[in-house]
């Protein structure tokens, strides 16, 4: 497959929603994943908060998969709260926040690859400290950001009550 990736634009808002809730309806472990909703999905490809990536199949002009990142600030959503962050740290901090990636195009190393596109970009903006949660069960994920780079720091209740763990890569 010929898969390039391109970043999003505030209109592929629907389209990544409905790549995610895809891959949600898909899933048999429903709790290992937080589907975001169109609205959430549009106000961070809108606002300067986030910022998306997409797997473009060239051939077919397909999206395979859909990457999106949050620089969330002071933001009390903000991971780092949780493992002690100084303020500084906090305003130089991003999340690794949902990637969903179709059925018929994994094995691609498509989450990879989205996530060092994000990586190089947050990089040049300063960003100093990638944080993201896992579900302790999804080896899947976790292993992909495991070979990336990223270490565990905590386990904690996140999303409404649901257990994650939460790793750390710092650039």
């Amino acid at each position: 497959m010929n898969l390039i990736i391109e970043k999003a634009v505030p209109a592929d808002y629907q389209m990544f929603a409905d790549i995610i809730q895809s891959v949600w309806d898909g899933m048999e472990q429903k709790d290992w994943f937080m589907a975001d909703n169109a609205d959430y999905t549009y106000e961070m490809l809108s606002s300067r908060q986030g910022c998306g990536y997409k797997a473009v199949d060239r051939d077919t002009g397909k999206t395979a998969g859909v990457f999106m990142t949050v620089i969330p600030g002071l933001d009390e959503s903000n991971l780092g709260y949780d493992i002690g962050f100084t303020r500084e740290q906090l305003l130089k901090t991003a999340h690794m926040d949902s990637v969903a990636i179709l059925p018929e195009y994994r094995g691609q190393r498509l989450q990879c690859r989205l996530m060092q596109e994000a990586e190089k970009d947050l990089k040049e903006q300063g960003i100093c400290y990638l944080l993201c949660t896992v579900h302790p069960e999804n080896r899947y994920s976790r292993d992909n950001v495991l070979k990336q780079g990223y270490t565990f720091v905590t386990r904690k209740k996140k999303y409404n009550g649901n257990i994650r763990d939460i790793l750390m890569k710092r650039l």
